[in-house]
């Protein structure tokens, strides 16, 4: 899949810097992490505009990357200050990626796995990550401590939800996949996949067929329909102007 382009958060304009006045404070109130940029290699448009809106809050500049190839092409060319790595990606595990991170000379800030799985967690920190953000990331003070000692922990807040279209677009791209028959490795790696999408969806039922797909010899024909079903209803939405 081709790494995405990066998305530009909101700074002040030109003209706006206010170095040496008195609205220095106000400025980092507003903007605490104006001049930072975050890489995110996750293959999920839904769970990465968690992360973008919590960046425009906080002045951030956004990189994505779907893949491990596409994060390394990046990473050869540009040094982000933050690089947030989900484990489960398309081409492979994401714990080899941060332990190269690590030992690169040329290390980012902060490092973070994450990944809606509960393994996920002890894999993230034993590849030497900073730390760890469980999905779904509901708050920006959740956020900002996980990047402890780069940014001031601002006020408890909620973020805003996900775009729900991104949430189709994800679940459509995977019953493109289900349908041509995945082997074992690939099934694994899907249902995990849904597994992160329910989570930020809050949905139980479409996690719990994710999780009965992810079982030894486990079949994909209960994932394929609730799939289906959750598209019939979006799409129905979107006909509809919902």
């Amino acid at each position: 899949m081709p790494q995405s382009p990066t998305v530009e958060l909101p700074c002040p304009g030109p003209g706006t810097s206010f170095f040496g006045s008195d609205r220095d404070g106000l400025q980092a109130a507003r903007w605490p992490m104006r001049g930072v940029t975050i890489l995110i290699v996750e293959d999920s448009r839904f769970a990465s505009e968690a992360v973008r809106l919590m960046c425009q809050r906080l002045g951030a500049r956004l990189r994505r990357a779907e893949t491990l190839m596409a994060a390394r092409a990046h990473l050869r060319l540009y040094r982000p200050d933050v690089v947030i790595v989900d484990l489960g990606l398309p081409d492979g595990r994401g714990e080899g990626l941060i332990r190269d991170l690590v030992l690169t000379v040329q290390r980012p800030m902060v490092i973070l796995g994450t990944s809606g799985l509960a393994s996920g967690r002890a894999s993230a920190l034993a590849a030497g990550a900073d730390g760890y953000l469980d999905k779904p990331v509901e708050s920006l003070a959740v956020f900002q401590a996980a990047l402890s000692g780069l940014i001031p922990v601002a006020p408890e807040a909620q973020i805003a939800e996900p775009d729900p279209l991104a949430l189709r677009d994800d679940l459509a791209r995977v019953a493109d996949r289900l349908a041509g028959d995945p082997d074992g490795i690939t099934l694994r790696y899907l249902a995990g996949f849904v597994q992160g999408l329910a989570r930020l969806a809050r949905d139980p039922a479409l996690a719990a067929a994710a999780e009965r797909c992810a079982q030894p010899g486990a079949g994909a024909e209960g994932l394929r329909q609730v799939i289906a079903a959750r598209l019939s209803v979006a799409r129905t939405g979107f006909e509809h102007g919902v």
